[in-house]
C-alpha cells in the first residue's frame, strides 16, 4: 500500500468535514494565514503529510490560475481521500465564509440600509485603495525571483509590471488579456521559438464579447475570475471592476468598495468577493451560481491534475509563462487603486486613505484590522452628522 492509500485509509470523511470547516470558520487574513493552518493541521498536529508532500502541494498549486489556498485545501483533502474527499474538504472549506458574505451583502446591498451601516462601508471601502497597493507589494519579491537576476529579466520584469498597472487604470475589462500576453511573451524569449500567442490571448476577449445582460454575463464573470485569475485572491479586482461598475452597472463604484471590503473582512477565500457580485445581480441565487462558477475550475484542476503535478511543477513552458504574467499581476493588483481611487467622493476620505496606507505599509499590520478600523471611523463620522 503506497503513501497515498494509507492516508486514504485512516482518514474519516467525517474528520475532514470537520477540520475543514473549522478552517473555513478561522481563516480571517487571506492566503498566508490558510496556508498556515493547513500545514498546522496536516503536517504538524495530525501527521497527515509530510512536509515535503505538502511542500510539493502548495508549490503546484501556486502555478496554477485561480485562488491558491482554497486548491492547497481541496489537494490536501483529496490526498487523504481522493475524489470524495477533495470535494468534500473544498466545499467545507468555502461554505462558512460564503454563508457570512451572503449575510453580510444583504446588510450592506439592501435598499436602505441604517446609518451605521452606511458609515461602515464608507469608511471600510475608503481604505481599499491602500488595501490593493499592501497586496501587490507582498508579491514582488517572490517575481522577482521567479523571472531571475539576469539584467535583461529585471527589464522585462518591470515592463511586464508597467503594463499591468496600465491596463488596470486605463482598460480595466482587457486585463486578462495583457496578463496572458506577458506570459506568452516570456515563454518566447525563453524559448526564442515563433510560436502563435494570438489565438490564447484573443480568448477573454471572446467571453467579453460573448457576454450578455444578466446571469449569462454572471457566469462568464465568474468563470473568468476562477479559470484565468494568476497570482492569487486579490487579481479579481482588477479582472472584476470595469465589467461590474462601467460595462453591466450591476454596482456603483462606492458599492463594489464595499464588496472588496466584504471579502476581505470575512473567513475563506478572498475570492469569495464575487459571491457580493452575484447577490448584487440576482440575490442569493446570484451569490451562489457566482460561487460555483468562480471555484468550479479550481476543483477541477486539482481532481483531474492533481497525479500530474510533479510534471506541472517541472514544466518549463508553465514556469515561463508565470515569470512573465506574474510581474503584470502584480502591476494590475497595483494599478487597480487607481480606478478603486476614483470611486471615493468624500473629503474625508483621504486622510482615511492615507491612514490605511500607513497602518499597512509602515506599521504592517493586517488587512482585516485596517478595514475594521477604517469602518469604524466611517461610523463615528456618520453618527456625528458627517456625509458619507
Amino acid at each position: 500500500m503506497d503513501a497515498e492509500d494509507s492516508h486514504s485509509a485512516r482518514v474519516p470523511l467525517r474528520t475532514i468535514a470537520r477540520e475543514w470547516t473549522r478552517l473555513g470558520i478561522v481563516g480571517f487574513g487571506g492566503p498566508p494565514t490558510h496556508i498556515a493552518l493547513l500545514r498546522k493541521m496536516c503536517v504538524e498536529q495530525h501527521r497527515w503529510l509530510d512536509a515535503q508532500e505538502f511542500e510539493d502541494g502548495l508549490a503546484a498549486t501556486n502555478l496554477l490560475p485561480g485562488p491558491a489556498s482554497t486548491q492547497l485545501a481541496i489537494f490536501c483533502a483529496w490526498r487523504l481521500r481522493k475524489t470524495a474527499g477533495a470535494i468534500l474538504g473544498g466545499v467545507c472549506f468555502i461554505l462558512p465564509g460564503l454563508v457570512i458574505i451572503i449575510g453580510l451583502s444583504a446588510l450592506f446591498l439592501e435598499h436602505d440600509p441604517p446609518l451605521w451601516i452606511l458609515g461602515a462601508a464608507a469608511g471600510a471601502g475608503a481604505a481599499v485603495p491602500a488595501v490593493a497597493l499592501h497586496a501587490a507589494s507582498r508579491l514582488v519579491r517572490a517575481s522577482q525571483v521567479r523571472i531571475g537576476r539576469q539584467r535583461g529579466a529585471r527589464y522585462r520584469w518591470f515592463f511586464y509590471a508597467a503594463l499591468g498597472a496600465a491596463s488596470a487604470a486605463l482598460i480595466g475589462s482587457y486585463v486578462v488579456v495583457v496578463l496572458l500576453g506577458c506570459g506568452l511573451v516570456e515563454v518566447l524569449v525563453r524559448s526564442r521559438q515563433d510560436s502563435a500567442p494570438g489565438a490564447l490571448a484573443v480568448a477573454p476577449t471572446a467571453l467579453h464579447t460573448l457576454a450578455v445582460a444578466g446571469l449569462g454575463a454572471l457566469t462568464l464573470e465568474a468563470l473568468k475570475i476562477g479559470a484565468l485569475s494568476f497570482g492569487g485572491g486579490f487579481v479579481i479586482i482588477p479582472l472584476m471592476q470595469h465589467d461590474v461598475v462601467s460595462v453591466f452597472h450591476w454596482m456603483t463604484g462606492a458599492q463594489f468598495l464595499n464588496a472588496v471590503a466584504l471579502g476581505q473582512v470575512t473567513p475563506g477565500p478572498v475570492v469569495l468577493t464575487i459571491a457580493v457580485v452575484g447577490y448584487a445581480v440576482a440575490g442569493i441565487g446570484g451569490a451562489l451560481l457566482a460561487t460555483l462558477m468562480a471555484f468550479a475550475p479550481s476543483f477541477l484542476f486539482v481532481l483531474f491534475g492533481a497525479r500530474h503535478f510533479d510534471q506541472i511543477r517541472a514544466n518549463r513552458t508553465v514556469s515561463s509563462f508565470l515569470a512573465g504574467a506574474s510581474p503584470a499581476v502584480i502591476g494590475a493588483i497595483a494599478g487597480s487603486a487607481i480606478p478603486l481611487g476614483r470611486s471615493l467622493h468624500q473629503v474625508w476620505h483621504v486622510p482615511v486613505l492615507v491612514g490605511a496606507l500607513v497602518w499597512l505599509l509602515v506599521v504592517r499590520r493586517g488587512v482585516v484590522s485596517t478595514l475594521l478600523l477604517a469602518g469604524a471611523v466611517g461610523i463615528i463620522l456618520a453618527l456625528v452628522g458627517v456625509t458619507v
